[in-house]
């Protein structure tokens, strides 16, 4: 198994990714393993967030990494919270906070302009050096609901609504997750180059 370093403290990520990458060989080791601090996302897309995080990761550790950056981008509030997405209540909020904050902002709002996207961006550095890093990006479309259902994955999953599977992704099976989401869709692009 070829072992490359994911550069996030955050175990949803790790688990969905990890889960993602086994079937094609790749160990993902967290960044937490090898005592990697977290590093400011000064970008303001999420493909130099990603970028940041994943040269970070690589320097310090000497190993190719993976950086995810993504976020939800909902139209009704001009695609915020967007790269903000884990940090709109606050730098010391929580899931649950920022999806009351969300569901408060959009109160009262028509469900036909709750149409919202998941986005996500991958990055994979060979090296702290690499001159071209890869790239990949999945958007999933879906609705922001007006209660919290289902007990699956994380962040913005309970709130996030899907028309055609007529439920939440936290109320998706994870194998579903793993092939409809965001994060899902741009690791099958990044995975063919490992292919």
């Amino acid at each position: 198994m070829t072992t490359i370093v994911l550069a996030t403290g955050n175990q949803g990520k790790v688990q969905e990714l990890s889960h993602l990458l086994a079937q094609h060989g790749i160990e993902i080791v967290a960044q937490s393993h090898f005592n990697v601090p977290e590093v400011a996302e000064t970008g303001t897309t999420f493909v130099e967030n990603a970028i940041i995080k994943a040269r970070h990761a690589a320097k310090i550790t000497g190993h190719a990494a993976i950086a995810d950056d993504s976020g939800l981008e909902v139209d009704f509030l001009n695609g915020a919270p967007g790269i903000y997405s884990s940090r709109y209540a606050g730098s010391d909020c929580n899931d649950e906070d920022n999806n009351e904050k969300l569901l408060t902002a959009l109160n009262g709002v028509p469900s036909s302009l709750r149409t919202a996207r998941f986005q996500c961006v991958l990055v994979y550095m060979r090296h702290q050096d690499d001159p071209t890093p890869i790239i990949c990006q999945g958007t999933w479309e879906g609705e922001i609901a007006t209660t919290r259902q289902g007990q699956q994955g994380f962040g913005y999953d309970p709130i996030f609504w899907l028309p055609e599977q007529n439920m939440t992704s936290a109320q998706l099976s994870r194998d579903v997750k793993s092939q409809l989401s965001h994060r899902a869709q741009a690791l099958a692009k990044l995975v063919k180059n490992f292919d």
